[in-house]
């Protein structure tokens, strides 16, 4: 018995094999049609698309499908394709010659179908283009012209004409002809060129013929399609379909049966179809039974409608949001169950992957803690053979917020906004920031997209604020973390400088090495710029760690006389600037002391020239002069008479002067001149002067101690209006 079966089970096999096979080369080519898209009527430079859709029944649509575009009966495009999705062809930037009645034919496995012609109509030409190799000529030269139809394909008949008239007709395959033209007469003329676009030939169209009229009679045969239970179909149940036919026998013989639901063939045969399913919700739809008789097709058709056992299982998560390790609860459950054929402790729930750590708590409930990581997962529900699967949930358990940090993504400038930057290493969105100045809340930014930031505009007054702010970041309700403070550089603005002067201003001199001092109060590094009042850029720029630079010039001249101010800068970008500073270079002291000695000597020298000059003078008047002295005072009568000779004591001195009475070199005049002196007075008063007369001579150490060797007397000297003066 045992080859015996196995012979037996190899037959049935090989015969099942067989019959798949056969089964699968059944292919019946229902349906195809043409669509254009966007439209029918359309204007040049749309873009078309031709697309054939084809209704197929076979037992898989996984097949190769050759496709063929027509245009005017004539091919103009085949592809093959596997793909059941609708094939489309591209008629880019259309033009007049695309024009005309488009079809699409199928072929599968020895079966073709053509959908039925439309008709793709393009209007709107481009305006041609004449052009002429030159624009005078002779009488009776030849003329080259070229007209060009910009963008347009397909046969195009160009025709040329002068003066309206048409002279010459070129038929070509391109967008441009060239020919040859002659112009007659003498003249100016007017030539221009147009195009037909050939689209179809032309044609002539004759009356309507006689009728005649046929009749058609149909053929006693017909499919007949029964489906057991009659009644009401639940899942599950046993679905019996039978195709038949009933007519003359004699017709049977060549006749094909084909039972399809949509597009699914479900089986074939001959003149009879048994079909047993086992009854899905899905299989609810249009059954039928398709007779194949030479050229004769008729169908049979009737719903089948299957009612639900029980629904698909939902699946669901609570909380809605769950974080790593926290205890996550998803419930199973199908929403509908036909309690007149199942119960719901019938039905079973498992979960997919088993791997989810998740235990079954009740009838699809099933509760553990949340994994670290996401997991999709699937709610499987099954009675009486009936197997059903929820859509996948993803599971993704939230990351608590980290520590978040806060730092300052600006320069922090005193009495300036900045912007600080609230963000925690790791966390689920949202992410609720708060600024926190101390114990006070100064704004809440929600972070709800990745890259997003949490940036808050602060401002500070003093230095020591900054680190009053801190940073809150939370992701659930029960828990917080908290930042350390803000620790930041803070960047004190410049205040007005002042600018010293070394040595001080009315000190200054020539030669002198000066020190410009530029003191400020601020946060260094600062930049320090010295100018001078006329020059545009500046002496002298540094860039200092200190609140102070300065600004040297060696060896001063004159020319480094001028006003002087100095510019500030730091990183609070306030540019301050000094109060100006006049300096004026005063001459050295040994130019002070060289002039003053120079002006000495040429005061000496002028003094000695006129001694010099006076005694040359004297030497040349008589040995004794007389100097008429009159008194000041009118009331006097008196007048007195001077006698200046060599000999006199005041000229000589004498070398026993101090032995005797001094004498004075006043004598009183002899009256008999006094009325002459008299006469000759016009006012009451006398201009004075003082003459220093000096006279050299040989000291005598012995007898005049302490003295040197030139004696000085004073003189009074009144001038007269007789031109004389008087000694005093």
């Amino acid at each position: 018995m045992g080859p015996l079966l196995l012979f037996t089970y190899t037959l049935l096999s090989s015969w099942r094999l067989l019959d798949a096979q056969s089964n699968n080369m059944i292919t019946m080519v229902e349906d195809v049609r043409l669509s254009i898209e966007p439209r029918a009527n359309v204007i040049r430079g749309t873009n078309v698309t031709l697309r054939c859709k084809a209704k197929v029944i076979s037992y898989t649509q996984e097949m190769s499908r050759d496709y063929t575009i027509y245009k005017d009966n004539v091919i103009i495009f085949n592809d093959s394709s596997s793909s059941s999705q609708d094939f489309v062809y591209l008629l880019p930037d259309v033009r007049v010659s695309h024009t005309g009645k488009y079809s699409c034919e199928i072929k599968i496995d020895g079966n073709h179908k053509m959908s039925e012609a439309n008709k793709l109509s393009v209007s709107g030409l481009s305006t041609p283009l004449l052009h002429l190799n030159q624009s005078v000529v002779s009488e009776g030269e030849e003329l080259k012209v070229s007209c060009t139809a910009p963008g347009e394909t397909g046969p195009i008949i160009f025709n040329f004409y002068v003066d309206s008239r048409e002279r010459l007709e070129r038929q070509v395959n391109s967008d441009q002809v060239e020919a040859k033209l002659f112009v007659d007469s003498v003249g100016i003329h007017q030539i221009h060129c147009t195009y037909t676009v050939l689209v179809t030939v032309y044609s002539f169209k004759s009356k309507e013929s006689n009728i005649v009229s046929v009749s058609v009679k149909e053929l006693s045969i017909t499919p007949i399609l029964e489906i057991f239970p009659q009644n009401k179909i639940y899942e599950g149940d046993s679905l019996n379909i039978f195709c038949s036919i009933r007519g003359l026998a004699s017709s049977i013989e060549h006749a094909r049966l084909i039972l399809s639901q949509g597009n699914q063939i479900l089986s074939h045969g001959e003149t009879k179809i048994n079909h047993s399913m086992f009854a899905l919700a899905k299989d609810s739809g249009l059954v039928e039974c398709r007779l194949f008789l030479g050229n004769i097709r008729k169908v049979a058709t009737k719903t089948v409608s299957v009612t639900e056992l029980f629904s698909a299982p939902t699946l669901t998560m609570s909380p809605a949001e769950v974080f790593e390790k926290e205890f996550v609860t998803l419930t199973c459950k199908s929403e509908h169950v036909a309690s007149e054929k199942l119960s719901r402790k019938e039905l079973t729930y498992t979960l997919d992957p088993p791997e989810s750590l998740l235990i079954l708590n009740d009838t699809g409930v099933f509760f553990g803690k949340a994994l670290t990581y996401d997991l999709n997962y699937t709610c499987i529900a099954q009675a009486k053979g009936i197997i059903k699967r929820s859509k996948n949930l993803t599971v993704r358990p939230k990351v608590s917020v980290s520590s978040p940090k806060i730092v300052a993504i600006d320069r922090v400038v005193l009495g300036k906004p900045f912007k600080a930057l609230c963000q925690s290493d790791t966390g689920s969105l949202p992410i609720n920031y708060t600024l926190l100045k101390g114990r006070e809340q100064v704004g809440t930014v929600s972070v709800k997209l990745p890259y997003q930031q949490a940036l808050f505009t602060v401002t500070i007054d003093r230095p020591e604020d900054v680190n009053t702010y801190r940073c809150e970041a939370k992701n659930r309700d029960n828990e917080a973390h908290v930042s350390k403070s803000l620790n930041a550089t803070v960047t004190v603005p410049l205040s007005r400088p002042s600018l010293t002067v070394i040595p001080v201003l009315p000190e200054i001199s020539e030669g002198d090495h000066l020190f410009l001092i530029c003191m400020v109060k601020g946060t260094p590094p600062v930049i320090f710029k010295w100018y001078r009042v006329g020059r545009e850029s500046p002496l002298f720029t540094t860039n200092s760690e200190w609140n102070s630079s300065d600004f040297q010039i060696e060896n001063l001249a004159k020319k480094d006389s001028g006003t002087y101010y100095c510019e500030a800068l730091n990183f609070a970008n306030n540019l301050v600037r000094s109060g100006p500073v006049t300096i004026e270079v005063r001459l050295a002291l040994w130019k002070k002391a060289m002039i003053g000695g120079f002006s000495l000597l040429v005061v000496s020298v002028l003094v000695v020239v006129g001694v010099l000059c006076f005694r040359s003078k004297r030497g040349k008047r008589e040995p004794a002069a007389e100097l008429s002295v009159k008194p000041s005072s009118p009331k006097s009568d008196d007048s007195l008479t001077v006698n200046l000779t060599h000999d006199t004591e005041v000229y000589n001195a004498a070398p026993a002067i101090e032995d005797r009475p001094p004498t004075s070199v006043w004598s009183e005049r002899p009256p008999e001149a006094a009325d002459d002196e008299e006469s000759s007075m016009v006012s009451n008063e006398l201009d004075v002067e003082y003459t220093e007369v000096v006279h050299p001579h040989a000291a005598d150490p012995a007898r005049v101690p302490g003295r040197k060797g030139t004696d000085t007397v004073y003189s009074e000297l009144q001038n007269s209006p007789h031109g004389f003066s008087r000694v005093c």
